[in-house]
């Protein structure tokens, strides 16, 4: 077992070996309390999504502030949540297969599990892995609200599927769930408004056809952080589902200014090979670049022009022209959940100095 070295307590952020994931512990609990506070106003509540932090440490501070539960993608990132005693847990999206279906009736012992479907042979599964465990599960519909990934279409045919899960054995039906995915990184406000509004109606005009048809549903899930204050104002709405918000990312800043940045990639600069070119020690193993290339923060004139596996080639010009080796620089990356998928920990920072290593349980689980 490779045993590794952490720094104590009380570690100025400057001397933290590179390169690190490091969480300004007062802003990302800011960002928390901050939705927390709106959704309370607004009489929405919170679910937060833990595919960005894939930490228990952080879901429950979540809790603590007054979220209801926690989402989570995948069974695996489930198994951590469950084991870390999260009381209620929300797979939003379908578990397919009997392996996995296995594993979600046996995490249903342990913590109140709710799982999204949108086809009548996934419900058939699980009604039949619930009985044959002994197990209640709760579900959600899926509803298609206009990203046209996975869900049924609304109205009628979400009906149906909701008449099935109420009548399956081992089933408990909770209501449905619609994701804006297409929306929530519009830079247009009023845009992103207006067809946000159009599609969160689908979902509640979908929940009330099923209460004419006689079913009782409890939630309809929805919103990103993105859309979180305009979803969360639609009558019929019970609860947000945004993960973003809790740190934010270089990506997320170009939509809205509601929550501050928390994290950054903490790196070194290792070569100074040219006058206008800086190397650092941290490249695509510890950054991703889906969404673009990072954003050095806190000194001006350095440029990120490419990243290989291990290295950062920075273009350097007025104050970052006096770089040297062995100097640390910050990179706010423009995707946080899948540069945090490339660390083991987070490195808390309160005050300019270490507070806690905290790790990422549900790093690398995407079963």
């Amino acid at each position: 077992m490779t045993l590794e070295y952490f720094p104590l307590p009380g570690t100025p952020v400057e001397q933290l070996d590179t390169p690190a994931l490091i969480i300004d512990l007062d802003v990302a609990e800011g960002n928390i309390s901050k939705l927390q506070t709106w959704a309370n106003r607004h009489k929405v509540a919170v679910r937060p999504h833990a595919k960005t932090h894939k930490s228990p440490y952080w879901a429950r501070k979540q809790l603590a502030a007054g979220a209801i539960g926690i989402c989570c993608a995948k069974v695996s990132e489930a198994e951590v949540l469950a084991n870390a005693g999260v009381p209620e847990i929300m797979i939003t999206n379908q578990i397919i297969g009997e392996r996995k279906i296995t594993r979600l009736m046996s995490l249903a012992r342990s913590a109140r599990m709710i799982v999204a479907v949108d086809s009548p042979e996934n419900v058939r599964d699980l009604s039949e892995a619930a009985q044959a465990c002994g197990a209640e599960i709760g579900v959600i519909i899926e509803v298609d609200t206009g990203m046209h990934r996975c869900g049924t279409a609304p109205g009628a045919p979400s009906v149906k599927l909701a008449k099935a899960i109420a009548k399956a054995p081992g089933l408990r039906f909770d209501g449905v769930m619609g994701y804006e995915g297409h929306l929530v990184a519009n830079r247009d406000y009023e845009v992103r408004k207006t067809e946000t509004l159009k599609a969160v109606e689908k979902l509640v005009e979908t929940a009330d056809a099923m209460r004419k048809a006689g079913l009782d549903v409890k939630i309809v899930s929805a919103a990103g952080t993105g859309t979180y204050n305009i979803t969360g104002t639609v009558k019929g709405v019970t609860e947000l589902q945004p993960g973003s918000y809790i740190f934010m990312d270089g990506d997320y800043l170009q939509v809205l200014k509601d929550f501050k940045p928390a994290l950054h990639v903490l790196a070194q600069v290792t070569s100074r090979p040219a006058p206008d070119r800086a190397i650092t020690d941290a490249g695509l193993k510890s950054i991703s670049t889906d969404r673009g290339f990072p954003a050095a923060a806190g000194i001006t004139g350095a440029t990120v022009k490419s990243l290989s596996e291990e290295h950062g080639n920075i273009t350097v010009e007025g104050e970052a022209a006096k770089l040297r080796p062995g100097d640390k620089i910050r990179f706010l990356p423009m995707h946080g959940d899948t540069t945090i998928n490339l660390h083991t920990h987070y490195f808390g920072i309160r005050n300019g100095k270490l507070e806690a290593v905290i790790p990422i349980e549900g790093r690398g689980k995407i079963r």
